[in-house]
């Protein structure tokens, strides 16, 4: 899936996802470092999570974010 919004970003240039680690392009969430990454990222951010919908915050659900 990474891979995938990746691309869809760059508009399909495949540069970006050779040149920048995975852990850059879509930073862990539910990690100090991965959340400050995330923090850092230009918008439109990507963001990976594996934690439980029940932990995001109700702010969460009232964005404009895609899930």
């Amino acid at each position: 899936m990474l891979e995938i919004l990746s691309l869809i970003r760059q508009d399909g240039d495949p540069g970006w996802c050779r040149s920048v680690p995975n852990w850059d392009r879509g930073p862990w969430l539910e990690t100090l470092l991965g959340y400050r990454r995330a923090k850092g990222n230009a918008r439109p951010r990507i963001i990976s999570s594996h934690l439980p919908v029940q932990m995001f915050p109700t702010a969460f659900f009232r964005s404009k974010a895609k899930v």
